[in-house]
């Protein structure tokens, strides 16, 4: 269930009935040709999907991140690690004074994993709420098809081109890119990051058949259901 979709008496009776709820988190970065809003798309859509048959409300994604090493991009946004800390705490805040207590936090962007420490700081801060971050992509049944498929899966290749991350205007150049030096590129300022980049993908393929796409979606789908199911603390009980 959105949260788009709902009012404050729809939320209230929500948390009520069941106290689990998901934040998606995602960037606006480049991408190559694809979407600069790729991640938050995809963290968006896969938490919705796997939501949907559990009637779990799924709050509106958060669209910035950490992406310092874009920032000769136009349109890439960059937060503050501190910045995106404290608006994560601050979101959380809100979710556990509205009554919930089982908070899964959905990833679509590898730069905000410090994300992951911060959940581990405010259980402990309150021992009244059970926080799990979740990397939708490379969770292990996730990532096990991605590899299954081919194991050059990376940042703006093939990927993350999936129709509804594709821009009808700028289709997938043919065949695939050399894979960037990574360790070059980890080491460079923005500006040389983007000569590293060129275009912007790190390498690979730029385009698998929709076929095989699916078959990676409807994997992540199920596995982020999952870990929404649970086991999640027995807060009851804690």
């Amino acid at each position: 269930m959105k949260v788009a979709e709902m009012n404050w008496r729809d939320v209230e009776a929500a948390a009520a009935r069941n106290p689990s709820c998901i934040l998606p988190i995602g960037s606006t970065e480049q991408h190559a040709q694809l979407s600069l809003c790729v991640d938050m798309i995809l963290a968006e859509k896969v938490a919705c999907e796997a939501a949907e048959p559990l009637n779990v409300p799924v709050f509106p994604v958060m669209p910035y991140g950490l992406a310092p090493y874009f920032n000769a991009y136009p349109g890439t946004i960059c937060l503050r690690v501190e910045t995106l800390l404290a608006v994560v705490r601050d979101i959380v805040a809100s979710l556990r004074r509205a009554g919930f207590r089982r908070i899964l936090i959905v990833n679509g962007h590898g730069g905000n994993n410090p994300v992951a420490a911060l959940a581990q700081e405010l259980m402990a801060e309150h021992g009244d709420v059970s926080i799990k971050f979740h990397n939708w992509w490379n969770a292990p049944a996730t990532w096990a098809k991605i590899q299954s498929i081919d194991t050059s899966g990376s940042h703006a290749n093939w990927m993350e081109n999936f129709p509804w991350t594709r821009l009808a205007h700028a289709a997938a150049p043919d065949g695939s890119k050399p894979m960037v030096d990574m360790a070059l590129m980890r080491a460079s300022p923005p500006a040389m990051a983007r000569e590293v980049l060129g275009d912007g993908s790190f390498g690979g393929l730029w385009q698998r058949p929709d076929a095989e796409m699916l078959e990676i979606w409807e994997t992540g789908v199920a596995e982020t259901r999952a870990v929404l199911e649970g086991p999640w603390a027995d807060l009851d009980n804690g």
